[in-house]
């Protein structure tokens, strides 16, 4: 089990890591070694909670496919160890920012000082305009 949270944690089966070439620059150690690691998390079949899913999935974006799986690319590293641990963390934090639940926004009304404020301003900006508009023939 992967911790994520003291209450929640990712299990190995839902997780599938392959390694692919990586693209970018390297000479004949890209074109000859598969170290860019591809981590698939099966997000639909996961035990996460449900509410944590629903966050996740605005979080990843486009990375989840029409199944329900999260795919992380991971090519940033010359070895295949250090791009999965990168896939991991990555997944890791992923979950660990969709487990905070958001704060309820509690509606409040603008305070008096603030309407004065503001209708101040329209009155001082309106103002302006006028004295802009120039009536003609007032010399």
């Amino acid at each position: 089990m992967i911790p994520v949270t003291p209450s929640i944690r990712l299990h190995p089966d839902d997780i599938t890591v392959t390694f692919v070439r990586a693209s970018g620059p390297g000479g004949q150690n890209v074109n000859k070694v598969s170290t860019a690691c591809e981590l698939r998390f099966n997000l639909a079949g996961s035990n996460l909670p449900e509410e944590v899913k629903a966050r996740l999935v605005p979080l990843v974006g486009s990375r989840l496919t029409k199944d329900g799986v999260v795919v992380i690319q991971a090519d940033r590293f010359r070895s295949q160890d250090m791009n999965r641990q990168d896939a991991l963390e990555r997944l890791v934090e992923f979950v660990r920012r969709a487990a905070v639940r958001p704060k309820r926004r509690i509606a409040t009304k603008p305070t008096f000082g603030s309407k004065q404020r503001r209708l101040e301003g329209k009155s001082l900006r309106s103002g302006v305009k006028k004295m802009r508009q120039g009536k003609p023939g007032l010399d």
